[in-house]
């Protein structure tokens, strides 16, 4: 059984309480500097041209305002994703987000990194700050997850068993290094690396899926799969879907806010209507992320 999921943002604590859970726990948010944050928008405001249709941002409001909404939501650690997609930027990404966990109840220690000369620094320097969840975007990044330069960062992050959030899937464009090729690659010479597949891997779902059966500490996060927007372009095949049943305690929330063309509620509503039931909706908005992000209860 399948309790329906949230119709607004306004039902999503009800809801929650109902399946008997302190929370959601979402892996996959982002908060940025605020120039960068006014380009990335910039970007999505051209989403017809670069995409072919459009992507409205749903939740264009300051800083504030944000984490308002998403206290209210039932978060109980708040991630601030970021990801560097050319040398130089990953260490002020990082300073800015080690302050944001510093200066924000709840807030989580993020980081970010990339393939150049000082990486491995970048990488201790932020493990040793106490950085919780990585992140980095092959596609936007153009860079190869197993680029030789990252040889030793991803040790380190092997050896921490910190969770990297890893945007590798093809959709919803795609780019020289995305694919499960690479990613396949890279596990070969760091099998118990903690990685979480963003987007559930879309739209090479399969292969990303049978990553998480071959390698115990790699996921997969929900963010946008199933929605209204995505299923336009990357819809979930129903023996997919089957499969997902029972991956339940490898799949984690996330949810891409505030960058989504469509309400919170509604991802929590496209995973419930997969109907694969109560106790895989407890894993995924709750129980696998906060194993990963180590939250307490």
């Amino acid at each position: 059984m399948t309790t329906p999921g949230p119709r607004t943002d306004a039902d999503v604590p009800g809801y929650v309480r109902g399946l008997g859970l302190p929370g959601l726990a979402d892996v996959h948010v982002h908060f940025l500097p605020e120039p960068m944050l006014r380009k990335v928008w910039a970007y999505f405001d051209r989403a017809e041209r670069n995409y072919g249709l459009p992507w409205p941002i749903h939740y264009r409001t300051d800083e504030a305002d944000r984490l308002r909404r998403l206290r209210a939501l039932g978060l109980h650690a708040i991630p601030a994703l970021s990801y560097a997609h050319k040398p130089g930027m990953a260490r002020w990404l990082n300073d800015w987000a080690a302050d944001f966990a510093g200066r924000v109840p709840g807030g989580l220690h993020c980081a970010t990194f990339y393939p150049e000369p000082d990486v491995t620094d970048v990488v201790r320097d932020a493990l040793r700050r106490g950085a919780r969840l990585f992140k980095v975007h092959v596609q936007v990044g153009r860079f190869a997850p197993d680029d030789p330069r990252l040889g030793d960062a991803w040790s380190l992050l092997e050896a921490a068993g910190v969770p990297v959030v890893i945007h590798a899937g093809s959709a919803p464009l795609a780019g020289e290094h995305t694919g499960t090729a690479p990613v396949r690659r890279l596990l070969a010479d760091h099998p118990r690396l903690t990685l979480v597949i963003a987007h559930l891997g879309m739209p090479e779902y399969d292969g990303f899926a049978d990553l998480v059966e071959a390698y115990p500490n790699v996921h997969l996060d929900t963010t946008m799969a199933g929605t209204d927007f995505s299923d336009r372009f990357a819809p979930l095949p129903r023996r997919y879907v089957d499969r997902l049943a029972g991956l339940g305690h490898r799949v984690a929330l996330g949810s891409d806010f505030p960058n989504i063309p469509y309400p919170y509620a509604h991802q929590l509503a496209a995973l419930a209507r997969l109907d694969l039931g109560d106790g895989w909706m407890r894993d995924v908005l709750w129980h696998t992320g906060a194993r990963l992000l180590r939250l307490p209860g």
